[in-house]
């Protein structure tokens, strides 16, 4: 737009001076017509600085240079474009709309003093200088309502991002009060039937009391192991070091052997794949929970653990030969652990079944699909 004005401004003050170059007003038409450009020069995008009050001063000098270069030489009257679109940018629509008129009634007058009394010359001023109101206040109204669309998208955007970092933070918390559940407080759990198994056999039967403090004891220390992959990253101790997810399963199956006393076997079905870390995670967590559930509740002499590769699915049975469960309320009134094998496992996309009979004993099914190529 500036470059348009020095343009129009430069092409008026030629013509002035190749007809006029002699007169006594071509001193004061040369400088006005300097000082016009250096009063509208702060319209720049880079150099547009200032509060309303101050753009509207330098607005109305701009104008009052005009209108004295319009007087003294009708042909600069076309600067008026420019300056027709400076006075809708700075002034409110109410306020620049009177000045438009104005500005075009001195265009209207230049004309007239130039060619006489012309129909082209008193239509076309007003028809330009409407048309350029018009499609300046249209797309005035159009930015208005992308900046409000564009305040309406961030402030959304904002909002979508608070919910979802508190949801992140709730399903983190959920997974860790499962995390927690499923290791540590397992292993407190042992270590305690354990510690109280001593003390009443401390008396009569010394040695065994002996071996219940030992078995306390070994179990501190992988609740102490697992507390420190815990605080690391989360993951199974018994996963560390490149451990496959069928080898942790053989040897919690042999340490619950050894430790409580549930013969508890582990077999392998199918052929084995690479699984993810998180499914090899939960499975392990899932059958830790499962069996310490048989040794505290069911009453069990055997159970067994059965991981199954079925080409889309991997599939973890845990049995056992115990008194088996009432009916669904009684699975689901026994503390955390199977509400948190079920979460484990709806993470993941699986499902988790309980299949029970009173004195038949209880199988939990945990089935994690797989991704195929």
């Amino acid at each position: 737009m500036y470059a348009a004005f020095l343009l129009l401004l430069g092409a008026s003050l030629t013509r002035y001076l190749l007809r006029h170059g002699e007169s006594d007003r071509a001193g004061w038409v040369i400088g006005l017509s300097l000082a016009l450009a250096l009063a509208q020069l702060p319209e720049l995008p880079w150099l547009r600085t200032g509060s309303r009050p101050v753009r509207v001063v330098r607005l109305a000098v701009v104008a009052g240079l005009w209108a004295v270069l319009v007087l003294l030489a009708p042909s600069f009257a076309w600067c008026a474009v420019p300056l027709i679109y400076t006075a809708l940018r700075t002034l409110p629509a109410r306020a620049a709309i009177p000045l438009v008129a104005g500005l075009t009634a001195l265009v209207v007058y230049s004309e007239e003093k130039l060619t006489g009394l012309d129909p082209v010359g008193l239509i076309a001023p007003p028809a330009v200088a409407g048309l350029a109101t018009v499609v300046f206040l249209q797309m005035e109204r159009q930015a208005e309502r992308q900046r409000a669309l564009i305040e309406d998208l961030v402030s959304t955007r904002s909002e979508l991002a608070a919910t979802e970092r508190r949801e992140g933070t709730l399903a983190e918390r959920q997974r860790l009060a499962i995390e927690i559940h499923d290791t540590l407080a397992q292993g407190l759990s042992s270590q305690q039937m354990l510690l109280q198994a001593a003390d009443r056999t401390w008396d009569g039967d010394p040695a065994t009391a002996r071996t219940h403090v030992h078995t306390a004891a070994a179990i501190a220390a992988r609740n102490l192991a697992e507390a420190r992959r815990f605080v690391r990253d989360l993951a199974p101790a018994d996963l560390a070091d490149g451990a496959g997810l069928d080898q942790a399963l053989r040897t919690l199956a042999e340490r619950e052997t050894a430790e409580s006393g549930l013969s508890v076997r582990c077999h392998l079905d199918g052929t084995p794949v690479p699984l993810p870390d998180a499914v090899q995670s939960a499975l392990l967590r899932i059958a830790q929970g499962a069996l310490a559930n048989v040794r505290e509740h069911a009453g069990a002499r055997t159970a067994a653990l059965t991981l199954s590769y079925l080409g889309d699915q991997v599939v973890l049975d845990i049995g056992d030969d115990g008194r088996g469960l009432a009916g669904p309320a009684e699975a689901e009134g026994r503390g955390h652990g199977l509400p948190a094998m079920r979460a484990r496992v709806r993470q993941l996309g699986g499902t988790l079944s309980v299949e029970s009979t009173p004195g038949e004993g209880t199988v939990v099914t945990a089935a994690i699909p797989l991704e195929t190529p």
